[in-house]
């Protein structure tokens, strides 16, 4: 395809197409209606990202060829700023509804395709992002501010600039508006943010091994209780529920409703099962599976038997009728075998000792003794003479008369 092309980037490489965009921008969707005839009339409302998360929606009015990718400089309060287009067509109008917006509300305009001069002034601006985070944070402490300062965002022009910060209270930053006006002589916003759009600016590693998902995909943070944990049976160990935002991992709202829906048809856990052999106590659950473990022991795993939820609600109802059955598994427990791959295969497959050594052919070993050389070369002649045709029998001389071939005076002569 001509329109794909190998980029490399300083966070990470991969082959992106015209539908994919840079494959380093967080937050990244994927077009999956590009090349599509009409995609692009249906709407001229683009989609442009700028730095970090912040995403705008804007109006082509000029009708500028735009594509994914495409660097353009957009109307801003006031003048303007650079941005990068991350979306157009149909799709524009699916994440329009995530933010209750419609075709019909008023949208800042595109001027043009960013020039060599709007990308020098960017770079300027860029350029001194890091410093005035360092300075700010300094002026926010000497304010006695309570308040971190986690990143400044700088307008395409350099007029304004957009103030990230994390406030566990209520800050009144009035004062410390006009400290950063007076300083740096520009246009001050400040904006809050939480902890887990902290996490997703920064991005990182998860402990599944894949990256955050607040750095690629997740726009909208739902709050997470303790609740999602208890109902999937996980350990509520605050190092290993909490995130690198320090908050509960956003992924434990992703399977929530299946094991609710799943736990629906499970029997209750304080209920105890009584049979011939004696009191069995709730030990733990598998509720993807549908299978119970309990134990004799109420509060230490003794004797520990696994059933599946059908079976225990039997026992439950012969309870309820004063009955007990014998034991608590109706049949004898199968052998269940592993479903993980590297448990089946042996260790030891590989070894040499349980192969059988191929046994050379006969009559080719040099370092044999003379007597099975001798055997061995008899057996080969043996063979060979038995592959070979037998010769045709003469026929039998007759004994007596005066048959030719009985008189040795007739063979001389006829020799």
């Amino acid at each position: 395809m001509e329109d794909c092309k190998y980029k490399e980037s300083n966070r990470r490489s991969g082959i992106c197409c015209e539908g994919c965009g840079k494959m380093d921008a967080p937050l990244n969707t994927f077009d999956w209606l590009w090349g599509i005839p009409g995609n692009y009339e249906d709407t001229d409302i683009v989609e442009v990202q700028f730095k970090n998360t912040r995403k705008g929606y804007y109006r082509n009015s000029n009708g500028i060829p735009l594509k994914k990718g495409d660097i353009v400089a957009v109307e801003a309060t006031p003048g303007h700023d650079i941005g990068t287009v991350s979306l157009t067509g149909r799709l524009v109008l699916l994440q329009l509804k995530k933010t209750r917006l419609t075709p019909e509300s008023e949208f800042k305009r595109i001027y043009r395709k960013a020039k060599p001069v709007d990308m020098e002034k960017f770079a300027e601006a860029k350029a001194r992002e890091h410093d005035t985070m360092i300075r700010s944070r300094q002026i926010a402490k000497d304010l006695d501010l309570d308040m971190k300062i986690g990143d400044v965002e700088y307008q395409g022009d350099g007029l304004k600039a957009i103030f990230y910060y994390i406030a566990d209270n209520r800050v009144d930053f009035r004062q410390l508006i006009k400290v950063l006006a007076d300083v740096f002589r520009i246009k001050i916003e400040m904006k809050q943010i939480g902890a887990r759009q902290e996490a997703g600016r920064i991005g990182g590693i998860g402990p599944c091994g894949r990256e955050l998902c607040c750095a690629t995909f997740t726009t909208n943070f739902v709050s997470v209780s303790t609740s999602a944990a208890r109902f999937q049976d996980i350990s509520l160990n605050p190092q290993k529920l909490a995130g690198q935002c320090a908050k509960l991992k956003c992924c434990l709202n992703y399977e929530i409703d299946c094991y609710v829906e799943a736990s629906k048809g499970m029997p209750s856990r304080d209920i105890e099962l009584e049979t011939k052999d004696g009191t069995y106590y709730f030990f733990k659950a598998d509720i993807l599976r549908g299978e119970l473990t309990y134990s004799t022991d109420k509060h230490l795993a003794a004797n520990l038997v696994t059933i599946s939820a059908k079976r225990a609600a039997a026992i439950i109802e012969m309870n309820k009728r004063g009955e007990r059955p014998e034991a608590l598994s109706s049949i004898l427990p199968e052998e269940k075998h592993s479903s993980d791959l590297l448990e089946q295969e042996n260790i030891t497959r590989f070894d040499n000792a349980g192969k059988k050594k191929r046994r050379k052919p006969a009559g080719r070993s040099t370092d044999a003794p003379e007597e099975n050389r001798h055997h061995a070369q008899h057996g080969q002649r043996r063979q060979t003479a038995e592959a070979s045709p037998r010769p045709e029998r003469r026929p039998k001389r007759a004994r007596g008369g005066n048959h030719p071939g009985n008189n040795p005076k007739n063979d001389n002569a006829a020799e």
